[in-house]
């Protein structure tokens, strides 16, 4: 049976879409729950976005579903489904981190833009098959010029070509590809880093750097100031600052 699983690990949510028997794609009430998986409680310092089995990360959208579909307002509602679930993750409060292994394709490729990191098995394989089909790829498929480029951007959205993993990192879309076997470790090797770092920080940043893909340079240098004073709101500067120091010593 498909279905969001959400297990929490200590301080680390884990999403996962289970739906390995159709590559993890993607239909209406997964899009959905998906969608709703990304609200956080103050405990929770990261959420890690897989695919179950080893197939696939989210293999698309179901075409099934979107063959279906007859007038501009259902593939407008069913796109909007799809957008929802990247602007859950866009909004999350805290690091979302794609685990990709398998194939990444379509909403796949344009879920794992929203996160903040991806981190792809060297067995992965990246595409934006849509044109094939008979649609473009939109939504978030905007994210992409700013990750790897216009021009190959173009070459990804126009030919419908297929990437392996070594590729999609050599251009800028996975921030880190690893043997399958050390898919975890190197997961691991984040979230640790992660943990190192203050919360309430982290959050803040992620929140500036997303303010900053909106803003013209010279509102988003002064975006900065603000967002280093609201830091003093709280103790963590001084303690953790306090803390450094101390090892200095």
């Amino acid at each position: 049976m498909s279905r969001i699983a959400i297990e929490e690990r200590g301080d680390i949510r884990h999403v996962i879409v289970a739906n390995d028997a159709k590559l993890n794609t993607l239909n209406s009430p997964l899009l959905e729950a998906l969608a709703g998986a990304f609200e956080v409680g103050p405990e929770t310092r990261a959420v890690v976005l897989a695919g179950e089995g080893p197939r696939a990360f989210i293999g698309g959208a179901d075409i099934r579903e979107m063959g279906a579909i007859t007038t501009p307002e259902g593939g407008r509602a069913f796109i909007t489904r799809v957008h929802r679930v990247s602007a859950a993750i866009r909004a999350c409060r805290v690091p979302v981190i794609a685990r990709i292994q398998g194939w990444c394709l379509g909403a796949g490729m344009e879920i794992a833009a929203a996160c903040d990191m991806r981190l792809a098995s060297t067995a992965a394989k990246f595409g934006m098959p849509e044109v094939r089909v008979g649609i473009p790829s939109v939504v978030e498929a905007a994210l992409l010029p700013g990750l790897i480029g216009w021009g190959r951007t173009r070459r990804l959205l126009l030919l419908a070509e297929t990437i392996d993993a070594a590729t999609a990192e050599a251009w800028g879309f996975c921030e880190r590809v690893v043997a399958p076997e050390a898919l975890d470790a190197a997961l691991t090797e984040w979230l640790d880093l992660l943990r190192e770092a203050g919360p309430r920080a982290i959050a803040d940043q992620k929140a500036l750097i997303r303010a900053w893909e909106d803003l013209p340079l010279s509102q988003a240098i002064a975006a900065g100031i603000p967002a280093f004073a609201r830091a003093f709101e709280t103790d963590e500067p001084g303690r953790m600052m306090g803390q450094f120091l101390s090892r200095k010593r």
